[in-house]
């Protein structure tokens, strides 16, 4: 008969029983126990992952590949000149106009966030008949054909700029027998103009019947041949034009001074120089692609905020966005103060241009720099004056772009003997070393072959790899020829004493980047913050804005509003406006 388990009245058990509840209850323990283990292995795991994701946050280099086509070809654009564009300015009755255009096909893109190719003409100062005749010339364009859009805008330094209208072309189809467009005329689209533009010249068109509403463009544009291969990607090959901005606002931040006149003293002072005007210069140096496809980096996401601001997510996102947008078109602002021009590319003569920029080995400058996609240098000199940076002057160089080619800081050196070696064991250079032939005490040898630049990768916003410096230094010296190219990894100690030997020499025989121009880029609005010296600085506005960025709003965006306002409107004109034919025919 088998065992029966004994049981009271009630029916419960009385206890004795085989083991079998006693081993159900240790299991239940051990499997606690286990589970409090796994818990702990996840949470460490956790730990561990989020360690290695702040020291390798995402970003940096991006080894995506660039798309491929089945072919590509070489087009040149020019635009010609503008007819009866309105009057923006009341006083002197005329405008400034300048045109934007954006070049855009059907090829892919590495990534959607990958800017599009953007040309600005320089201004055309008070006309409303101007005559450009830039050139741009584009390779890579696929037969499937492109499409051109032209925004023409009235220059207005000291506020925002008005949009005058547009012009789109479609191009549905190129190749070798592509007739092209030939010195025609488009009509601008008026309805994408700014109200306030077309509002005097309505007034006029009323009290006579002479004045048309209408402005017309003439453009050109002619295939030059096929492109070099591998074909994928669209990118700039001239003109190689440049452009020195100068801000007398951002002068005054930096305390760069420009002195009184050429000598450097002012009039009425008999002993000492007293600088009365400020200056700031910053520079843009278009040059002949492409550039290195190695050559990839998208910003690191090194702090938690990082992402929303390049992506302007969120409140806060936003804000800064905006911010460093402002920022960019602050320190590269286009006024009459603004210099450019023309050289040939890939030749000694851009070379020698470029030493002028930086001036030469004059006073141990450190610039900072960042390369675009499209061949872009953007430079400033990096010193003190960038202590009204927001976050990052990388990203405001860049304009808050997601990917660019390069960045970090570069130098230049003058050579002592300019026919060896830049490592050879007898070279010497200037600033650390005092050379004749040159400054403090003569003019700078006007020969690129005299010089070293040493460029690095020392940006913290993007990092690019050290490993692919070398494809930065051949793109260089195409299109920098004559002067010997020295790159180094941020982390190089030898780069580490360098720089402090040009710092030590701006302390000692340094100068501001000098050039005395009108204020006609700073607005009174302008001068009275300025002036107010008890005012939160732009780092401490950009830091508040993380805490509080439904009050940051307003202090941070004062001045930029304008600006910013139209920005937005007019991508909001421009996701409405339904693409057609070539405008005017």
């Amino acid at each position: 008969m088998a065992d029966k388990e004994n049981v009271n009245p009630n029916g419960q058990s009385n206890g004795q029983t085989n083991g079998t509840n006693g081993n159900a209850q240790g299991g239940d323990a051990e499997k606690h126990s286990e589970g409090k283990l796994a818990a702990a292995k996840d949470k460490l795991t956790d730990k561990q992952q989020k360690l290695r994701d702040k020291n390798n946050p995402p970003g940096g280099h991006d080894d995506t590949p660039i798309p491929t086509a089945r072919d590509g070809y070489t087009v040149k654009f020019t635009f010609h000149r503008a007819e009866n564009l309105p009057i923006s300015d009341i006083n002197p009755r005329s405008s400034d106009p300048y045109i934007q255009a954006t070049l855009t096909s059907t090829l892919p893109k590495r990534h959607k966030e990958d800017p599009d190719l953007v040309l600005r003409t320089p201004t055309i100062h008070e006309n409303v008949n101007p005559e450009w005749n830039t050139e741009w010339i584009v390779a890579g364009i696929p037969s499937s054909g492109f499409r051109l859009k032209c925004r023409l805008y009235d220059e207005d330094p000291s506020d925002h700029d008005d949009r005058l209208g547009n012009v789109t072309i479609n191009v549905g189809r190129i190749g070798p027998h592509w007739r092209g467009i030939r010195n025609e005329s488009f009509d601008i689209k008026k309805r994408m103009g700014s109200k306030r533009a077309y509002f005097v010249r309505g007034c006029a068109s009323m009290l006579n019947s002479n004045v048309h509403m209408g402005g017309i463009l003439w453009m050109s544009a002619e295939i030059l041949g096929e492109s070099e291969k591998p074909y994928g990607c669209m990118y700039t090959v001239g003109r190689t034009y440049w452009f020195k901005h100068f801000s007398p606002m951002i002068g005054r931040l930096a305390g760069t001074k420009a002195p009184e006149d050429e000598d450097g003293i002012n009039k009425g002072e008999s002993e000492k120089s007293k600088a009365e005007k400020y200056d700031f210069q910053a520079n843009q140096f278009q040059l002949q692609g492409p550039v290195p496809a190695e050559l990839y980096h998208r910003f690191v996401e090194f702090k938690p905020f990082v992402k929303g601001m390049f992506s302007k997510a969120g409140v806060r996102g936003r804000i800064l966005n905006s911010a460093l947008h402002h920022q960019h078109s602050r320190v590269y602002n286009f006024s009459k103060s603004t210099e450019n021009g023309i050289v040939k590319p890939k030749s000694e003569e851009a070379s020698l241009q470029f030493l002028k920029m930086v001036h030469y080995d004059e006073g141990g400058r450190i610039f900072t720099y960042v390369l675009t996609l499209d061949g872009l240098l953007r430079f400033t000199e990096t010193g003190k004056e960038f202590g009204i940076d927001l976050l990052s002057k990388h990203t405001m160089h860049s304009n808050v772009n997601i990917y660019i080619a390069c960045s970090g800081e570069f130098f230049i050196r003058r050579l002592k003997h300019p026919k060896e070696p830049t490592d050879a064991p007898d070279q010497e250079t200037h600033p650390n070393t005092d050379l004749p032939g040159g400054p403090p005490n003569g003019p700078p040898p006007e020969d690129p072959r005299n010089y070293e630049l040493v460029i690095d990768n020392d940006s913290g916003t993007y990092r690019p790899k050290a490993e692919y410096l070398p494809f930065l230094k051949e793109f260089l010296n195409e299109n920098f020829p004559g002067l010997h190219i020295v790159t180094k990894e941020c982390t190089d100690k030898e780069l580490d004493k360098m720089k402090e030997e040009q710092r030590a020499k701006k302390k000692k025989e340094g100068k501001n980047v000098n050039m005395v121009q009108n204020s006609d880029d700073i607005s009174s609005s302008d001068e009275e913050r300025l002036n107010n010296t008890g005012k939160k600085t732009k780092r401490q506005k950009a830091f508040d804005a993380l805490e509080d960025p439904a009050k940051a709003v307003k202090e941070m965006m004062s001045g930029g509003k304008g600006r910013v306002e139209r920005e937005e409107r007019e991508a909001a004109e421009d996701r409405v406006e339904v693409d057609g034919g070539r405008s005017g025919v």
